[in-house]
């Protein structure tokens, strides 16, 4: 009940990824964030840059992967550029910045209609 992903749209393994969310009025934060003027929350953009790095992480490396979970243990530099609404799309990139496992560092952006929303570095532990 928490993807915040609908689709990939390219994946290069140990390289990058692009996925793709369409934000839409029926989505549960809306409810409380805020009433009568929907914006989707910051940390949630987030959310959905780590499950398309951890998406990525499992195609780019499947058998040293096999049974394990991906857990977000660092997000650095964030910025927020612009709101996210009801009915925009985002594309999420992350791109492979490092890797030694079980810690992969992945840096990304999310683009409304080419126009970047938000950007940062996460950074994540296989367990």
């Amino acid at each position: 009940p928490f993807l915040l992903i609908d689709k990939v749209v390219d994946l290069i393994p140990d390289s990058r990824i692009v996925a793709i969310k369409n934000v839409t009025i029926n989505e549960s934060f809306f409810g409380g964030h805020f009433p009568g003027n929907p914006v989707m929350p910051g940390v949630l953009i987030c959310e959905a840059m780590a499950q398309a790095a951890a998406v990525f992480a499992r195609y780019s490396e499947p058998e040293l992967l096999k049974n394990k979970n991906f857990y977000l243990v660092g997000a650095d530099g964030f910025k927020w550029k612009k709101m996210v609404l009801p009915g925009d799309t985002l594309r999420i990139e992350m791109r492979s910045v490092r890797k030694r496992n079980p810690l992969w560092v992945m840096e990304g952006d999310v683009s409304v209609d080419g126009k970047i929303v938000a950007s940062g570095t996460l950074t994540a532990a296989a367990a």
